[in-house]
C-alpha cells in the first residue's frame, strides 16, 4: 500500500505527489479539520475547573474529509502530515494524529519552507515528532480568545448592542479610536519658515533657516518672521562646508508584516490580499511543463536566509551586475538553529518575474516580483553618495543647504521600480565665499495633527507593540470592518490613500472595554501575553499556569462589568411608526445607523437618516489684518472652531478663538503627509 501524506491545502496537493513519486499519495485536510466545541459553561468547549481541559469536535463541513481520511490511513502503511510549517499547522497535524489514532511519538511529521523538488525531497529524509509544544502554544492562544471572545461579546451584545471583542481586535480598535481622539483634540498652531534662494555659476540652489544665534529656528508669528527676514538683508557667508560619501544599506528581505505594508504602500493592495496573492505563490504555479512554488513560506518573522539561496544569489547579482554589487548578508547563519523559517523569498532565481509573467494574474506578478527584487537586494552592496553640506551666516542667522549626488547605486539596481536617489547639486563653493540670496520668503505654516491610521501604518503600529502575530493581522483588519467599528476609506477627495474612521458604535465599544477590561484590552498586556506564548512554543513556560493567571485576572473584571455597565436602550426618536404605530428608534447596523420600529421583529418598519446640513460660516463683522477681508467662525474637520479669512484659499489666515482647547501634542511634520 503506498504511504500517505496529508497537507493542508488542495492546491499543492498534486505538486508535492509528483516530487515524492508513485509510492506516495497526497491528500488534503482543507485546513483546520476541527476546533474547540461549543458546548460546556458558557459554551466555550473549555472546562476551566479542570485545568482548561479543551473539548473538540469535527467541524460540520470536515466530517467527510475525516471520513475520507479515515478511510485511507488505514489503508496506509505509513501516514505522514506535512502540514503548514508554523504553529497552526503544528495544531493541525496534531488534531490529525487524534482523530486518525496516529502515533504522536512516532516521526511522522514533515516540514518544508518551500514547495520545490529538493526541499520536499530532503524534509521527507528527515521526518520528526510533532512538537507538543508548538501545539500547546496555539491551544493556548486558541482558548484565550475563545474565552475573551464569547465572554466579552455577549456582554457588549446586551448592554450596548456591540457585535463581538476579540484578546487582538479589541486593542487594534482602540488605536484607531485614540488615534481619533488626538485628531478631534488638535487646534493647528501657526509656525514660519524662512526660505533663500541663490544662484552661483549659473546653478541654483535653496537654503532653509535653521538656527538663531546658536539656537534651533522656531518662528510663530508674521511679526517674528518679518523681524527675522529685516536681519538676514543681504550677501551671506559660507561659514562651514562639509563633502561626505554617505551609504545606504539594503532593507532586509520581506517578513510578513513587511510584505504587508510595501504591498500596501507600493501596489495599494490591502493586507487580506496581499496574503491571498501570497498563498497562491506558495503553493505553487503551473509553468510551461511543470508547477512549482515560487516564493517561500509567507508566514514568518525571520529575515534569515538559507546557505543555499544566499549562494544562488551571490552567483545572480555578479554574473548579472558584477563583484562590485555583491554585498555582504548581515544575518549569522547557525548551522544549529532550529530555525526552520526564511524570509519570503523567491524559491529558485532563474524564475525571473518577466519569465514568468506570461503564467501568473497581473495581482500575482505584481507581488512576486516585489518580492523576488527585495530578497535579492538585501544581499546587495549599499549605494554610496556625494554628499555636501552647507552653512550660510548673516548676522546670526544660519540657512542651511545641501546637496547629493550618486555615486554608486549598488543595491537600488534591483528595486529602482520602487526605490530611487534624486541628484541635488549644489554649486563648487568654499568657506568665506559671499552669496547673495536672488530671493528670501518667510512661508507661513501650520501643524498638523498626526495622521489617522492606513493598513500599512496600522500594521506597522501593531508590529512595533507587539500586539498579535503578523500571520494574524489581515484577519484582525478585516474584523474590525466586518463588525461596522471602524471604516477604511478616503479622508478627501485628493486624498489617494483610504484610512481608518471609527464609527460611533466603534468608539462606544472601545470606551465600554477601557472603562471595564483596562487591565485585559491593552497594549502592553497584550504584547506580554505574545510573549508569553512564544515561551510556551519553547518549552520555557507551562501553558495551564498562564490560563489560569489570565483567568483569575480577567472573570472578576466580567462579573464587575454586569453588575455595573449601563444597559444602552435604543434611543427615540419621537415619531410613531406609520405600520403598526409603535415608537420609532435609532438603531445600530452594518452601515451605520437607522430608523425602525421599537416593535421590531413583529413590525419590519425601517427608513434612512437623512444626513444633516454642513454647518454654515458665521459672520464676525471683524476684519482680516493680511487682506481685508472678513473673519468669519468656521468649524474644522477636527471639531473645533477657529477664525479664517472669507477670500480663502487666497488667504490663510487665521486666528484662535478664546477658550477653544489648545493643542497638547508634540508638533507633527511639517509637510502634510496623504492620509
Amino acid at each position: 500500500m503506498k504511504n500517505l501524506v496529508i497537507v493542508e491545502s488542495p492546491s499543492k496537493s498534486k505538486t508535492i505527489e509528483k516530487y515524492l513519486g508513485k509510492d506516495y499519495e497526497v491528500v488534503s485536510s482543507k485546513g483546520h479539520i476541527r476546533d474547540l466545541a461549543i458546548k460546556g459553561k458558557d459554551g466555550l468547549g473549555v472546562d476551566v475547573n479542570d485545568n482548561f481541559k479543551a473539548t473538540y469536535s469535527i467541524s460540520d463541513d470536515k466530517k467527510e474529509t475525516v471520513k475520507e481520511l479515515k478511510a485511507k490511513a488505514k489503508k496506509a502503511d505509513q501516514v505522514y502530515l506535512a502540514t503548514d510549517p508554523d504553529r497552526e499547522g503544528e495544531a493541525i497535524s496534531w488534531h490529525l494524529a487524534s482523530e486518525l489514532k496516529l502515533d504522536v511519538d512516532q516521526d511522522n511529521r514533515v516540514v518544508f519552507n518551500e514547495i520545490t523538488k529538493d526541499a520536499v525531497l530532503q524534509a521527507f529524509d528527515h521526518p520528526r515528532k510533532i512538537d507538543m509544544d508548538l501545539v500547546h502554544s496555539q491551544e493556548t492562544r486558541r482558548i484565550l480568545d475563545r474565552i475573551i471572545g464569547f465572554k466579552l461579546s455577549k456582554l457588549l451584545k446586551s448592554k450596548i448592542r456591540s457585535k463581538s471583542a476579540g484578546r487582538v481586535q479589541s486593542v487594534a480598535l482602540k488605536l484607531i479610536v485614540e488615534r481619533e481622539k488626538e485628531i478631534k483634540a488638535f487646534v493647528p498652531e501657526e509656525y514660519w519658515t524662512l526660505d533663500a534662494k541663490f544662484k552661483e555659476d549659473d546653478k541654483e540652489f535653496s537654503a532653509a533657516l535653521a538656527k538663531i544665534q546658536g539656537k534651533k529656528a522656531e518662528i510663530k508669528n508674521k511679526e517674528q518672521a518679518d523681524e527675522a527676514l529685516a536681519a538676514c538683508q543681504g550677501p551671506m557667508t559660507v561659514t562651514a562646508l562639509k563633502k561626505q560619501v554617505r551609504k545606504k544599506e539594503a532593507k532586509p528581505p520581506l517578513i510578513t508584516s513587511t510584505l504587508q505594508q510595501e504591498a500596501s504602500t507600493k501596489l495599494s493592495f490591502s493586507a487580506k490580499k496581499t496574503m491571498q496573492v501570497a498563498q497562491k505563490l506558495y503553493e505553487g504555479v503551473e509553468l510551461e511543463d511543470h508547477s512549482e512554488g515560487l516564493i517561500t513560506y509567507m508566514r514568518t518573522d525571520s529575515t534569515r536566509l538559507s546557505n543555499v539561496f544566499i549562494e544562488a544569489a551571490h552567483d545572480f547579482i555578479v554574473g548579472r551586475f558584477g563583484k562590485e554589487y555583491w554585498g555582504k548578508y548581515k544575518i549569522k547563519n547557525d548551522e544549529n538553529s532550529q530555525d526552520a523559517h526564511e524570509a519570503i523569498r523567491p524559491t529558485n532565481l532563474e524564475n525571473e518575474p518577466d519569465k514568468v509573467k506570461k503564467y501568473l494574474t497581473p495581482d500575482q506578478y505584481k507581488l512576486y516580483k516585489l518580492i523576488y527584487a527585495r530578497a535579492v537586494a538585501s544581499l546587495m552592496a549599499p549605494s554610496k553618495s556625494n554628499t555636501v553640506s552647507v552653512v550660510l551666516s548673516i548676522n546670526g542667522y544660519d540657512f542651511n543647504a545641501s546637496g547629493t549626488q550618486l555615486a554608486f547605486d549598488g543595491y537600488l539596481k534591483m528595486v529602482s521600480d520602487y526605490e530611487s536617489s534624486k541628484d541635488v547639486l549644489l554649486p563648487d563653493l568654499s568657506e568665506g565665499q559671499q552669496c547673495t540670496p536672488v530671493s528670501l520668503l518667510g512661508n507661513q505654516h501650520f501643524t498638523e495633527p498626526p495622521l489617522r491610521y492606513s493598513e500599512a501604518r496600522l500594521i506597522k503600529e501593531m508590529e512595533e507593540e507587539g500586539i498579535g502575530r503578523p500571520s494574524t493581522y489581515s484577519m484582525i483588519i478585516d474584523t474590525i470592518q466586518q463588525r461596522g467599528y471602524v471604516e477604511l476609506k478616503k479622508a478627501s477627495e485628493s486624498s489617494k490613500t483610504k484610512v481608518f474612521f471609527p464609527t460611533e458604535q466603534g468608539e462606544l465599544t472601545s470606551q465600554k472595554l477601557e472603562e471595564f477590561f483596562n487591565e485585559i484590552i491593552n497594549v502592553r498586556y497584550t504584547a506580554n501575553m505574545e510573549t508569553e506564548l512564544d515561551e510556551i512554543a519553547e518549552g520555557g513556560r507551562d501553558h495551564v499556569q498562564s490560563l489560569k493567571e489570565f483567568y483569575d485576572k480577567f472573570e472578576p473584571l466580567v462579573d464587575n462589568a454586569y453588575q455595573n455597565m449601563e444597559k444602552m436602550e435604543p434611543e427615540k426618536i419621537g415619531e410613531l411608526c406609520p405600520d403598526c404605530g409603535g415608537e420609532l428608534v435609532i438603531r445600530h447596523g452594518r452601515f451605520g445607523k437607522f430608523i425602525s420600529c421599537l416593535n421590531y421583529p413583529q413590525c419590519k418598519y425601517t427608513r434612512k437618516i437623512e444626513a444633516p446640513e454642513k454647518e454654515k460660516p458665521e459672520p464676525t463683522g471683524k476684519i482680516c489684518p493680511e487682506c481685508g477681508g472678513e473673519l468669519l467662525k468656521r468649524k474644522s474637520r477636527y471639531g473645533n472652531y477657529f477664525l479664517g479669512c472669507s477670500n480663502f484659499p487666497k488667504c490663510r489666515h487665521i486666528e484662535n478663538i478664546e477658550g477653544e482647547k489648545k493643542p497638547t501634542f508634540r508638533r507633527k511634520g511639517k509637510k502634510k503627509d496623504d492620509e
